[in-house]
Parts: C-alpha cells; sequence; structure tokens
C-alpha cells in the first residue's frame, strides 16, 4: 500500500492506495507533512487535492477502492452524486437509496467514509439545516461547505 501526505488547509490529509485505486483519504491534526516522491498510484488523487483547495476543482475523477460493505459502498456511490456547492439530509439520502426508515444506517455509512472531500460525505446535513456530526470536525464540515460555496459565504448553523 502506497501512502502520500499533503498539507491542507484543514491539516495533513493522509492518502494511502495501488494501482487498483484510492483506497483511503484520511485528515490527521498531526503536525503539516508532505510528500517529496509521491507515489505513481497517487499522483493524480493529490493533484486533484491541491486543485480542489486552489479553488480550480469541483469534481473528482479518480479510481477509487475503498474497502467497505456492499450497503456502504452503495451509499458512498450515493454521496458521489450530490453536486458541488449543494447539500442533502440523511433523510433524502435514505429516501434515494430507497428506504427512508433506513436512515440510522445511512448516517452510520456516511460516517464510515474513508474517502475524505472526494467522496462528499460533509455535503450531508441535518433535515433542519444544521451540521450534526462530521467525524473530521464540525468546523471542517463548516469550511468545506464554505469553501465550495464562496458566493455565499452564509453562516451555517452548528
Amino acid at each position: 500500500m502506497n501512502k502520500a501526505f499533503l498539507k491542507t488547509p484543514l491539516g495533513t490529509a493522509i492518502l494511502e492506495g495501488d494501482e487498483k485505486g484510492v483506497s483511503s483519504i484520511l485528515i490527521s491534526e498531526d503536525p503539516p507533512q508532505t510528500t517529496r516522491n509521491i507515489p505513481s498510484p497517487l499522483q493524480e488523487a493529490v493533484k486533484q487535492l491541491q486543485e480542489y483547495f486552489d479553488g480550480e476543482r469541483t469534481h473528482f475523477d479518480l479510481k477509487l477502492n475503498p474497502d467497505g460493505t456492499d450497503f456502504q459502498k452503495q451509499i458512498w456511490q450515493e454521496l458521489q452524486e450530490i453536486p458541488f456547492g449543494k447539500t442533502t439530509s440523511y433523510l433524502e439520502l435514505s429516501k434515494k437509496y430507497g428506504d427512508p426508515k433506513a436512515i440510522r444506517a445511512v448516517a452510520a455509512a456516511n460516517g464510515k467514509n474513508p474517502l475524505w472531500i472526494v467522496v462528499p460525505c460533509h455535503r450531508v446535513i441535518g433535515s433542519d439545516g444544521s451540521l450534526t456530526g462530521y467525524a473530521g470536525g464540525v468546523w471542517r464540515k463548516k469550511w468545506l461547505l464554505e469553501h465550495e460555496q464562496p458566493e455565499k459565504q452564509q453562516s451555517l448553523q452548528f
């Protein structure tokens, strides 16, 4: 498994993957690290993440290979359908999946997403518009949503 680090405005992104695709992108509180020689299977992912933070990318086009259950992978696929600059609720996501009663399972799968930003779980909010929980910290979720809606710079609820 190859590994690369990318300094971002939100901490150090830790990328893992191989020829089959990117399997994990996590955020760390640890001091910023960068990788001088990025392993070839991760070069495009590092490039696209940097473009995202530079405000030059609104969609990711990467080969992904996350580890998860079939259900989790279905939910992560649904997350990738949420357009840049838009949000949806856990309830709407569970309806789109086909079972409004699966809201807790959908929320749990959302929380297990191993592909930070690329699979945009930060775009899922509470039905009342609140930011609710976020594995990377609600402050990061707020930052990401504001980054994706710079013309609005709205004050998002906590």
